[in-house]
């Protein structure tokens, strides 16, 4: 399992998860706000930051973010989307599960959409290390939703008969996901943080037809994975004629759903 996880690369992908893939909601920052995360001055690390979906996020609201990305594809595309946005970030080449950073160094660490693909004691263990005493972990997620005849499921069977490895990685939560994650409760317990608690919500994300397909192009079980090049325009044609006939309606609403864990270090 860890050789497939290993051999999932979205750095490969980096262009078309740099415009297509959706960002966290307005909401979930909100949500947050009320746990005393995100405040103007904070300094933060977010690991597994990928095109800085939340570290960007939480520079516009004035934390000093460092973005942890083992992908320097990604973390060039984070640095240009926050220079778009008007927004700093200092962008870190490392793994969770080694922070390049001394103990105490942080008042709170994210992890946006990225938890399943760390070793997860390790990363545990090194943020609660990286973090100060009294700051805050928060591990988000921001997953489509499939149900019976949606939009989901049908790209998701689409994209298992292309890569039918991918139905193999489903103990990752990646397909045929709820988007609730209770095993992590575990993971920061054991890592010795406190004060647990959990949230989510529902929200639609709006695709176009041409985003939709960028967004799976850039997904773990199409570009990220690998894939050739011909075999993947033979997917990106497939989806494009299954949206055409099933799924007309452009733009389109795509059930997600937002988990979010946020957990305390102790003194």
């Amino acid at each position: 399992m860890n050789q497939r996880k290993n051999a999932i690369d979205f750095g490969k992908a980096a262009d078309d998860y740099a415009r297509h893939r959706a960002g966290f909601p307005p909401k979930l920052f909100h949500r947050l706000a009320d746990y005393g995360i995100g405040q103007p001055g904070q300094r933060l690390l977010d690991i597994g930051s990928g095109t800085g979906t939340l570290a960007r996020g939480f520079a516009a609201r004035g934390c000093r973010v460092v973005a942890l990305d083992r992908a320097a594809p990604l973390l060039a595309a984070a640095r240009r989307l926050a220079e778009e946005e008007g927004v700093e970030l200092e962008p870190v080449q490392a793994v969770a599960e080694a922070l390049p950073f001394a103990r105490a160094s942080f008042d709170v660490v994210s992890a946006g959409q990225c938890w399943h693909w760390f070793h997860r004691p390790r990363a545990a263990a090194e943020a609660r290390r990286a973090l100060k005493p009294g700051g805050r972990l928060v591990i988000a997620h921001f997953d489509w939703i499939p149900l019976p005849g949606n939009v989901v499921q049908a790209t998701e069977e689409l994209i298992i008969r292309y890569n039918p490895s991918w139905a193999d990685l489903e103990v990752l939560r990646l397909s045929g996901s709820t988007g609730i994650y209770r095993d992590w409760l575990t993971d920061v317990a054991m890592a010795g943080f406190t004060d647990i608690e959990t949230f989510s919500f529902d929200v639609d994300a709006i695709y176009t037809h041409e985003a939709w397909r960028g967004r799976i192009r850039a997904s773990a079980g199409v570009a990220a994975a690998g894939l050739p090049p011909e075999t993947i325009a033979a997917f990106d044609a497939d989806l494009a004629r299954l949206l055409r006939e099933r799924f007309p309606q452009d733009p389109l609403p795509v059930p997600h759903r937002v988990f979010a864990l946020v957990c305390t270090k102790g003194a």
